[in-house]
């Protein structure tokens, strides 16, 4: 993965992710999104410091665009990066890559920062994930804008 590149996390289809019709059940492309947001977030760091300050992501909305179909045994990058804007919420977005080069997937989601103890949505979650360690860089990529 080069500086320019959003994040990757290479994922291969396994047979009891698939339907009856022999591709991958639509529930699983959400599940391939989530590893790679979980492994975006871990390479970002700040993970420990934002629990100790009682936060944390939670997602809040997701939406699917299928592409092509994917089936046992295709291999596939995930990519991902947030963006952030002005309110509560942020953004993550994915793209389901087959290896050939085939988009299989997009997916959006809103993300936010949650107090665990209130159970409420913090604002400006960018900034308080900036207080908490989390490079932001590597969350949001080098060429990811923010949101206005």
């Amino acid at each position: 993965m080069t500086e320019q590149e959003a994040s990757r996390t290479r994922i291969r289809v396994r047979h009891y992710e698939l339907d009856t019709l022999g591709h991958v059940n639509q529930a699983v492309y959400h599940q391939y999104a989530e590893v790679a947001r979980l492994d975006l977030f871990h390479r970002a760091g700040g993970h420990d410091e934002m629990r100790k300050g009682g936060i944390a992501p939670v997602l809040l909305e997701s939406h699917i665009r299928y592409r092509r179909e994917l089936r046992d045994g295709d291999e596939v990058d995930v990519t991902c990066h947030a963006t952030f804007g002005d309110g509560k919420v942020f953004w993550m977005a994915n793209e389901i890559i087959r290896t050939d080069g085939t988009l299989s997937a997009e997916i959006s989601c809103t993300l936010g920062l949650m107090d665990l103890n209130a159970r409420k949505l913090v604002p400006a979650p960018r900034d308080r994930m900036a207080e908490a360690g989390v490079d932001l860089d590597v969350l949001c990529g080098p060429a990811a804008p923010v949101s206005g």
